[in-house]
């Protein structure tokens, strides 16, 4: 309810209401539950293989929180993998996390049926998770005991919901082919640096968040072709 009423009322509204927010909505509101209940935030119901316990439900860390805070501590990076789902957990969604991000094929069979469809192109998502891939790669094969594989930051957290779903948004997003793949790789290489080096496990909302804000000067410079435009080349030529 809290993060609904930020969103809603700080994201959109104060803005001007729909296609008017400079900023995504959803994660605004999402980025100030992160700031103002951590603990809550990053610790979900995992899923019950065995039903011999009577047990509800039982909350554990996300895998970038389990990673973050054995780093944090000294812990090696192989014994920290040793403690968290297996990429095929990850893969199907067997594991803890946020609503809507925890399974990665669900996400992958979404972004197919949008770009069949032409709701979003591909740029903004192979941006975004190439330049992951290729950062968390380089940082993985400088140091595999202390920086993640790009495996890892793919299929953990909320990369692809964010990749997918949340950077295409179409009013925060830029217009233009050129300036999308700009936003996409902004976002990417922010999300490995928050997620390596700041404080909080996650880096995907604030990452979406702070391209956002470079998305009127990314439209400023790089404009769409307009329709029917031809190269100031040919025209000369034809001339």
């Amino acid at each position: 309810i809290i993060g609904a009423a930020v969103a809603i009322g700080i994201g959109k509204m104060s803005f001007g209401g729909l296609g008017q927010n400079p900023f995504n909505p959803a994660l605004v509101g999402r980025v100030f539950l992160l700031i103002s209940f951590p603990a809550q935030m990053t610790s979900w119901p995992t899923p019950i293989i065995s039903r011999t316990a009577y047990l509800d439900a039982t909350t554990g860390a996300t895998p970038l929180s389990v990673v973050k805070g054995g780093l944090i501590s000294g812990t090696p990076l192989s014994e920290l993998m040793a403690q968290i789902p297996s990429y095929k957990d990850m893969l199907i969604g067997t594991m803890g996390g946020s609503l809507g991000e925890v399974a990665a094929i669900a996400l992958l069979l979404g972004l197919a049926y949008m770009l069949i469809k032409k709701i979003i192109t591909w740029h903004i998502p192979v941006a975004v998770v190439g330049s992951v891939i290729i950062l968390a790669g380089i940082l993985h094969l400088a140091d595999p005991e202390v920086y993640a594989s790009p495996t890892f930051h793919v299929l953990s957290g909320g990369l692809l919901l964010g990749a997918f779903f949340m950077a295409t948004d179409y009013s925060s997003s830029p217009m233009a082919n050129k300036g999308m793949l700009i936003y996409g790789v902004g976002i990417g290489v922010l999300t490995v640096l928050i997620r390596t080096f700041g404080s909080y496990p996650e880096g995907v909302s604030f990452a979406i968040l702070i391209m956002n804000s470079f998305t009127p000067l990314i439209n400023k410079y790089i404009k769409p072709k307009r329709f029917g435009e031809k190269p100031a080349i040919q025209k000369a030529y034809k001339n």
